[in-house]
């Protein structure tokens, strides 16, 4: 029998676990181009709210979103986050709905336009989030599908009407090998998603495949994995970087605390002066990356340098929450050891030594990554002045070897001296309303439900302030 295609003329699609950020960006783009979608969540959130709004409904994971239907089975579109138990999936594959991952519904979109692939282990939603931003400057109108939140389009997803898709690849399931793409992107390349991979070479292979399916390759060559699998390539590539090999490289970089300039070189070329007002090397990479491929696909670089500007980041990205008792509050992602070290480092570019300090809460994200990299997450927590670790957040993963936030704890303490433990998210509030002072910044950072204190904490610090007024 020959596999199911997916049908974009009118059928019905159902997306289960709607509210995820990598479904619902999909889900709004076939809303948007006026498809009947609906879907269902374990819980409703604002993501799944903006999805309303466009006439898609959201119904709880018991079928009754599937029902709804009628005699029209609907094609059910799932991520790797569904398991076989799931209810919802067992009752569509016993009505016979036509099942497909969520990476075959980005794959036939990305068949439609010239597209734009930004794949790598970290960076991927700011290196994309600058792609979309600048091409939406410069007047290109395109069209957007990632996994952040970013304000220039209100999302994390946008329908256009220009030649270009921007889209994030995501590589956590291995389904970045069905993605084909004009212009493809590798940030970097280290291990991660160990629930998946069992070693680099595995995820090497990987990326592989997917450079092997696109046209004009875009590689970061501050990666040394990266940059020898860009070496290996028989394809066009083009790199990106602070080493003097890079295609693309910056010299001159001036770190501030409101954000950093740089000489920016298309090989011999200077093509002029680029500010961005983002923090941390990381993010000049993104940006170099975001140079790299827009003037792959001819976009000017003036135009590049006037948008790149205006960028104000993707949410949960060294995100400012708010402001109470003196104390501000910031959201970021950040969970692997890498991703970490370069948040804080870019938090010390914001405030150098002394001048705040710095408390750093983390929520390590799945046991799986969290027990295969125990060792490397001891030492990246420098930067900070004092360190709060959480339970682990298990995205629902077994927990084979009893491993806890505690685990975590221990080995942070082997290289900072200043290391709490709070295992829930109510200890969590208790303890950082006992700990923190005026002028304190709190950073806290993670992939699963810590910034749900935020808000709490938040309200906490500004009623006091109130009271303190009165």
């Amino acid at each position: 029998m020959p596999p199911q295609r997916l049908d974009f003329s009118g059928r019905p699609f159902h997306f289960i676990g709607i509210g995820g950020i990598g479904m619902s960006a999909l889900a709004y783009i076939l809303a948007r181009r006026g498809l009947p979608v609906s879907g269902s969540d374990v819980s409703p959130n604002g993501i799944s709210a903006r999805l309303e709004g466009l006439g898609v409904r959201v119904t709880p994971q018991d079928g009754s979103g599937l029902r709804a239907w009628g005699a029209i089975l609907p094609q059910v579109i799932c991520s790797t986050a569904i398991s076989d138990a799931n209810g919802e999936y067992q009752l569509a594959r016993a009505l016979g709905c036509p099942m497909f991952h969520r990476s075959e519904v980005l794959a036939a979109l990305a068949q439609e336009y010239e597209s734009i692939l930004v794949a790598g282990t970290h960076g991927k939603t700011t290196t994309s989030g600058l792609i979309g931003h600048v091409l939406v400057q410069a007047g290109y109108d395109p069209t957007i599908v990632i996994g952040g939140e970013v304000s220039t389009w209100g999302g994390n997803a946008r329908l256009g009407q220009g030649r270009f898709l921007v889209a994030e690849a995501d590589e956590s399931d291995g389904t970045l090998v069905n993605l084909q793409g004009q212009v493809g992107v590798i940030t970097n390349i280290e291990l991660d998603h160990t629930n998946h991979f069992a070693s680099l070479s595995q995820v090497v292979r990987t990326f592989r495949t997917f450079a092997q399916h696109c046209g004009v390759m875009v590689m970061g060559a501050d990666c040394a994995t990266a940059a020898q699998l860009a070496q290996e390539l028989t394809r066009p590539v083009v790199t990106y970087g602070l080493t003097a090999a890079a295609t693309y490289r910056a010299t001159g970089v001036q770190y501030a605390p409101t954000g950093i300039t740089a000489q920016v070189w298309e090989q011999e070329v200077l093509l002029g002066t680029l500010t961005l007002p983002l923090l941390g090397e990381h993010n000049l990479q993104n940006a170099l990356a975001a140079v790299a491929v827009c003037r792959a696909v001819g976009v000017p670089f003036s135009q590049v340098q006037q948008a790149v500007m205006t960028f104000t980041g993707a949410r949960r990205r060294f995100e400012l929450r708010g402001q109470g008792g003196g104390i501000a509050f910031y959201d970021d992602y950040a969970h692997h050891p890498s991703e970490i070290r370069a948040t804080l480092k870019a938090a010390r570019q914001r405030w150098p030594q002394g001048e705040r300090r710095l408390v750093v809460v983390f929520q390590p994200h799945r046991y799986s990554r969290t027990a295969s990299l125990l060792a490397d997450f001891g030492p990246v927590f420098g930067e900070a002045d004092v360190v709060v670790t959480v339970d682990i957040y298990g995205a629902g993963e077994a927990n084979p070897t009893g491993l806890t936030g505690e685990d975590v704890a221990r080995q942070v303490r082997r290289y900072h001296p200043a290391v709490l433990y709070a295992p829930t998210l109510t200890a969590v509030e208790h303890c950082l309303q006992e700990l923190l002072q005026p002028g304190d910044a709190v950073l806290f950072l993670g992939a699963g439900n810590l910034n749900r204190v935020i808000p709490r904490l938040l309200d906490f610090y500004q009623r006091q302030d109130s009271l303190a007024v009165g």
